[in-house]
C-alpha cells in the first residue's frame, strides 16, 4: 500500500500541552493524505516536566497523570488525552509508534554517596587517577507515583557512568566504581556507551527485567503498534537483541520498531544489524547526509551518488529514509536542515521510489514557525502521488552529474499507475528515460515541477522528459483513471480551499 511514516512532532512545539489532542483531531486526514504510520513524539514525564521534549527521561511509567517534576501533564498533555489520540490515529486505520528512550535517566530524586572514577571524555578508555569519593544524583523514587505501575527502584546499581559529582563539579564524567562501558557500543570517543545523564546499565540483570517489564506494561496499556528506538548506538547491542524478540514472544505478534543509529557510515549501521539480528530497521542517516550535501554544496555534489553506501542502497528491507527530523532542524544537536529549495527533489527521492520506508518530517509538513521555515509545499503532491502513481518495477538513470531520475513502469492492480522522476541540483535539462512496454507510444502528463507539460514516448518506450534548474519534475502517464484521479484531487483541494475560507 505504499506506506509512509509521519514524525508527528517538531523541537519547537508549543509547551501548551494540546498536541495529543491536535493529533487526534487530524487522525482522519493525516490517514487521508497517505501516512499509514505516525511516530509520536515520548509521552513519559521528562526532567524538564511540561518543557522536556521527551528525552531527558525521569519516569517511564508517568504518561502525564502523576504531580511529578512540577506538573501533571507532560509539554504534549495528559494521560488520558495520549490514550485517546492513540486509539483516534489506529481508529483511522494508523500504525502508532510510541518513541522509546532506554539510554539515560535524569532528574534523580535523591543522590547516594559512592567511589566513582574519572574518566577522560574524549577518550572513555582513559580513567583518569584512582577512586575517589562521589556525590551522584543516581536514586530515583518517584514519590509522585509511589509504586503504581512498579516498585522498582533505581539506585546506582542501575548505571554505569554520570556527568556529575557534587565532590568534583569540576569534571563531567564518572565512571561508578566497579563498572565497566559496554563494549558492542559505537567506537565514537574510544567508546560512546555514555551519551548523558545517568547511564543506564543494560547489563544489570534486574535492569534488563525491569525494562522488558515496563515494554510489556506499555504496549498493553496504550496500545501502540511498535517502537522508535532512541539513541541505539549508545546502547549495548546484546540488549535489543534480547529485548524485542522477548516482546514479540510474549505478545505474540509483529511488533515493528526502528531504531536512530547516527552515524553517516554504513558500514557501522550494516554492522549494528548484524549485531542484533536485525531485529530492528534503522533510519537511514547516510542518505539524509546526502541529500544535505547536494542541497548546500552550491551545485558541486555528483548526483549520480546518492544512494552509494546507503542503507536503503545496501539493506533497503531495513532502510527508513528520511529528509530531516527535529535533531536535524534549525538550532539542534545534529543541524544539517536540508535547504529548502532542495526539499521536493529530496522529497520525491524518498516518497516515490520502490524501496525503502520512508519517513516526512513534521515541521515539513506543517512548516516550523519559531525558525521561520515554512512547509514544503510539495509535500501534500507527493504523497498523492506515492499512493496513486508509485507502483511497478523501477528503473534508474543515475548517469549524469547534475540530472538524475528513474521511472515506475506501474502496475496492472493500480489502474492508471506509473511516474517518471527527474531532478537537478544545479543545471536542468532533458534525461531520456524509458517507461516500459505497457506505456510506449503513451503521452505523459507533467504534474509537478516545471518543463515541458507533455511528453510522447516512441514505439520502444522512450521519451525525453525535462526538468528546470534546481529543481524537481515528475510526470504521469495519461490514461482515463489516472486523469480521474488527478481531478480528484484537484476538485477536493478547492473544495477544502472554500471551507477554509471564512465566509
Amino acid at each position: 500500500m505504499n506506506g509512509v511514516m509521519l514524525q508527528a512532532f517538531e523541537w519547537e512545539l508549543p509547551g501548551d500541552g494540546t498536541h495529543w489532542q491536535t493529533l487526534a483531531q487530524r487522525a482522519l486526514s493525516l490517514r487521508a493524505m497517505g501516512f499509514s504510520a505516525i511516530w509520536m513524539p515520548p509521552a513519559y514525564k521528562g526532567n524538564g516536566g511540561q518543557y522536556d521534549v521527551g528525552y531527558g527521561v525521569y519516569d517511564l511509567y508517568d504518561l502525564g497523570a502523576f504531580d511529578q517534576k512540577g506538573t501533571v501533564r507532560t509539554k504534549y498533555g495528559t494521560e488520558r488525552e495520549y490514550l485517546r489520540a492513540v486509539k483516534a490515529c489506529r481508529r483511522a486505520g494508523l500504525q502508532v509508534l510510541a518513541d522509546v528512550v532506554l539510554n539515560h535517566r535524569m532528574g534523580a530524586d535523591e543522590t547516594e554517596q559512592v567511589p566513582v572514577r574519572a574518566v577522560n571524555p574524549q577518550n572513555r578508555g582513559e580513567i583518569i587517577g584512582e577512586a575517589q569519593p562521589g556525590e551522584i544524583y543516581t536514586r530515583f523514587t518517584f514519590p509522585g507515583r509511589g509504586d503504581t505501575y512498579s516498585g522498582f527502584v533505581w539506585n546506582h546499581t542501575c548505571f554505569t557512568a554520570v556527568d556529575w559529582n557534587g565532590l568534583d563539579p569540576d569534571h563531567h564524567l564518572f565512571l561508578i566504581d566497579g563498572k565497566s562501558f559496554a563494549a558492542d557500543v559505537d567506537e565514537e570517543h574510544g567508546n560512546y556507551d555514555y551519551l548523558m545523564g545517568a547511564d543506564v546499565d543494560h547489563s544489570n540483570p534486574a535492569v534488563r527485567e525491569e525494562l522488558l517489564r515496563w515494554a510489556g506494561w506499555y504496549l498493553r496499556h496504550t496500545g501502540v503498534d511498535g517502537f522508535r528506538l532512541d539513541a541505539v548506538k549508545h546502547i549495548s547491542a546484546s540488549f535489543y537483541a534480547q529485548l524485542l524478540p522477548s516482546l514479540r514472544a510474549v505478545l505474540g505478534r509483529e511488533l515493528f520498531a526502528v531504531g536512530e543509529y547516527w552515524s553517516g557510515s554504513n558500514g557501522r549501521l550494516l554492522r549494528y544489524l548484524d549485531d542484533v539480528g536485525e531485529c530492528m530497521s534503522l533510519f537511514d542517516v547516510p542518505l539524509h547526509e546526502h541529500l544535505h550535501q547536494a542541497s548546500n554544496s552550491g551545485g558541486e555534489y555528483d548526483m549520480r551518488r546518492l544512494f552509494e553506501d546507503t542503507l536503503v542502497g545496501t539493506r533497503p528491507h531495513l532502510a527508513v529514509t528520511f529528509v530531516d527530523n527535529h535533531d536535524t532542524q534549525p538550532g539542534q544537536s545534529l543541524e544539517s536542515w536540508v535547504g529548502g529549495w532542495f526539499k521536493a527533489a529530496a522529497y520525491g527521492l524518498i516518497l516515490l521510489r520502490a524501496f525503502g520506508y520512508p519517513c516526512v518530517f513534521w515541521g515539513d509538513l506543517y512548516g516550523i514557525p519559531t525558525s521561520g521555515v515554512g512547509a514544503v509545499p510539495e509535500l501534500p503532491w507527493l504523497m498523492y502521488l506515492r499512493s496513486h502513481f508509485a507502483y511497478g518495477e523501477e528503473q534508474d538513470y543515475f548517469d549524469h552529474e547534475d540530472v538524475i531520475g528513474f521511472v515506475r513502469e506501474g502496475s496492472g492492480d493500480v489502474p492508471g499507475s506509473g511516474l517518471v522522476f527527474l531532478c537537478t541540483n544545479r543545471r536542468g535539462g532533458d534525461k531520456r528515460m524509458n517507461v516500459g512496454s505497457c506505456h510506449r507510444g503513451r503521452w505523459f502528463v507533467r504534474v509537478l515541477g516545471s518543463g515541458k507539460l507533455l511528453v510522447k514516448t516512441d514505439r520502444d518506450g522512450w521519451g525525453a522528459f525535462r526538468t528546470a534548474d534546481g529543481a524537481a519534475c515528475v510526470y504521469v502517464p495519461v490514461t482515463w483513471q489516472g486523469m480521474a484521479k488527478l481531478a480528484a484531487k484537484k476538485i477536493s483541494e478547492i473544495f477544502h480551499k472554500k471551507a477554509a475560507t471564512p465566509t
